[in-house]
Parts: structure tokens; C-alpha cells; sequence
């Protein structure tokens, strides 16, 4: 019998929910013979939406959930009051084993409330990241914090930068990737409060490639391979990052047609801009995982389409097969030790 890697997949998440979430789905197990996606969410809107696809039905399963947690809804409240939806529905099956992963387009909030509460943290880390990968000039970088921790502490940054690091070396396959903390300058002695008391510890840290502070400027250049910064930082550099990226794309696209001659010039470098564009679409390097948990649960864009969505179940698999959790909890363990 067939060993699946299984992904629950909030099916009701999202902007573009229940549609682009199922196709994305569709097509994981279209392209990955070695997964089973479990869509969460209604039964008859899922089941309605599925029946315009053709796929191998032993990879996908619906699991009923009644209830979905909206955006502006308070999170632990939402996570305590709706036991029902596709969140804590998925999250659970997490927690109990009947699932490997958890994928949501749905409320950033409620996953990151749901992760700590329903999945948990693993023993010794103080509070789980959200980490997405930057498209840069030499592949990607890891971001880490973007979204789940404001308030960080020094003690945090360093579980951060070890986490990332992991991930990265076993996950995206960089040997011994370089480690840097976001800051104002190159200097040791320039940054916050925050940034001069992490820079000496992870100078210290002898199981991560620290190579000092990194400029926002050179994040895009790949200046490092996993950024650390808390939360606050790390979302304005996200979100900065991706507004810049669709304006530069909308206006080369638009270049292109503001003549006849522009238009002939585009229609030559087409094949070539389009793979360079590609390679700076963060869509499709997949969601955020918020790691550090028992189990894994991977945060995509609410806006996210079906490419997202496919690029997150099957970026599962890899995380999966390096046991990237236990990974962490050794390096936890051995640090406390």
C-alpha cells in the first residue's frame, strides 16, 4: 500500500476560498504521487468544487468542518468558541497524528494562536516563528520572524537564527548557510536595544555560520541566507518587499507596450524575462512555516492562488522527509544541556 505524506489543507481560508484552495490541492496530487491532501472545511461546497477535476481519489479526502474563522474575528476567542472550523478541525488532526501537516490561506492570527495552543511548541522553544523565503538575486533566503512575535527577546532571535538554520541546510539544501541579524549598518556597535544584545550571542553560537548584521538594502542581493529579525521588522521587510516586487514587475509589463517597437522588443526577450520574473515570484516558493511546533503548520497569503497553495502542500513533503522537527528539538535540547 501506497505511503502518503498526508497534508490537511484548510479549504475554506483565504480570499480566493473554497476555489483556487482546492484546485491548488488538484494539483498537488496531480504533480506528487507521494501525497494525500485532506481539504477541510464543508463537505457539500468542497465535494461540488472537486467534482470538476479528475484525479486519483485515493490522494484526496474531504473532512468535514462547519464552521470557518474569519479574518476580523479575535483569535483566541475564534479558536476557543469554534471548535468546529476548518482551522481547529486541521490543526487537531495534527495534533492527533491523522495528519503529517496543516495548510491555511485563512486568519494569520487564529494559525498562529492555533499552532502554540492546538499543535504546541516543542520542549524548549520559547516562541514559534513564522519564516517565509524570500526570492533574492542568488535563490532565496529565509525570513525569520515575519509575522508571529513583536515582542521579541534577545533568547528568542537566537532560537530563531538556529531554526532557520536547519531549515535551510536540510529543506533548501544550502550547506552551512550564512547567518545575519537585521540592522542599520555593518557595525557591531549601531541597532536598537534588541539588536546590540542578540549580535554577542549569536557571535557565540557555535552551531550557526553568524556572519553579523545585514542592511535591508542587501536582502535582496542574498547577502544571507537566513535573516533574523523580530516580528514588527521582519513583516514591513515582507510586505515592503512584496509591494515593491508587483510594482516593478506591473511597470515592466507595461513598458513593454507603450510602442510598436517596445512591443516587438518584448515579444524577443519574452521567454527570458519570464523566467527571470518567475524566479522572483514568491508564490512560488510556497507559505510560511510557523516552526518550532510538534507538529507542522505552514501559513500562505490570504491572497494566495492555486500555485501557492500547491507549492505550500508540497514543500510539506521535503519537511517531512528530513524530520525537520526533530532536528530541531536535538539542537534545542543539546543547547539547554
Amino acid at each position: 500500500m501506497q505511503e502518503y505524506i498526508r497534508v490537511a489543507v484548510d479549504a475554506m481560508g483565504g480570499d480566493n476560498a473554497p476555489g483556487e484552495i482546492i484546485k491548488g490541492a488538484v494539483e498537488a496530487i496531480q504533480e506528487r504521487k507521494d501525497i494525500q491532501v485532506l481539504l477541510v472545511g464543508r463537505r457539500e461546497v468542497i465535494e461540488e468544487k472537486l467534482g470538476a477535476y479528475t484525479f486519483n481519489a485515493e490522494q484526496m479526502e474531504v473532512v468535514p468542518a462547519t464552521q470557518v474563522i474569519e479574518t476580523a474575528e479575535p483569535p483566541v476567542a475564534a479558536i476557543r468558541s469554534k471548535k468546529d472550523s476548518s482551522i481547529v478541525v486541521g490543526m487537531k488532526m495534527v495534533k492527533d497524528g491523522k495528519a503529517d501537516a496543516f495548510v491555511s490561506a485563512g486568519s494569520s492570527g487564529a494559525v498562529l494562536v492555533g499552532g502554540q495552543v492546538l499543535v504546541g511548541r516543542i520542549k524548549g522553544v520559547e516562541r514559534p516563528p513564522l519564516a517565509p523565503l524570500l526570492p533574492t538575486e542568488k535563490g532565496v533566503s529565509l525570513l525569520i520572524d515575519c509575522g508571529a512575535n513583536v515582542d521579541a527577546r534577545p533568547s528568542h532571535l537566537v532560537q530563531f537564527a538556529r531554526m532557520g538554520s536547519i531549515y535551510m541546510e536540510h529543506v533548501m539544501g544550502v550547506k552551512n548557510p550564512r547567518v545575519a541579524i537585521v540592522n542599520i549598518g555593518a557595525e557591531e556597535e549601531k541597532g536598537n536595544g534588541l539588536v546590540k544584545e542578540t549580535f554577542p550571542l549569536l557571535k557565540a553560537c557555535g552551531d550557526i555560520n553568524f556572519i553579523g548584521s545585514i542592511e535591508a538594502r542587501e536582502i535582496p542581493h542574498g547577502g544571507a541566507d537566513v535573516i533574523v529579525c523580530e516580528a514588527f521588522v521582519g513583516n514591513v521587510i515582507l510586505k515592503l518587499y512584496e509591494g515593491v516586487g508587483a510594482v516593478l514587475i506591473s511597470k515592466i509589463k507595461g513598458g513593454m507596450m507603450t510602442s510598436l517597437r517596445s512591443k516587438i522588443g518584448a515579444l524577443l526577450v519574452k521567454p527570458a524575462l519570464k523566467e527571470t520574473l518567475k524566479s522572483f515570484d514568491a508564490s512560488e516558493h510556497g507559505g510560511a512555516p510557523l516552526l518550532g511546533l510538534k507538529g507542522l503548520v505552514v501559513k500562505t497569503h490570504g491572497s494566495s492562488k492555486a500555485k501557492e497553495v500547491k507549492n505550500s502542500i508540497i514543500q510539506c513533503v521535503t519537511f517531512q522527509e528530513q524530520h525537520i522537527n526533530d532536528k530541531i528539538k536535538e539542537n534545542i535540547l543539546r543547547e539547554e544541556g
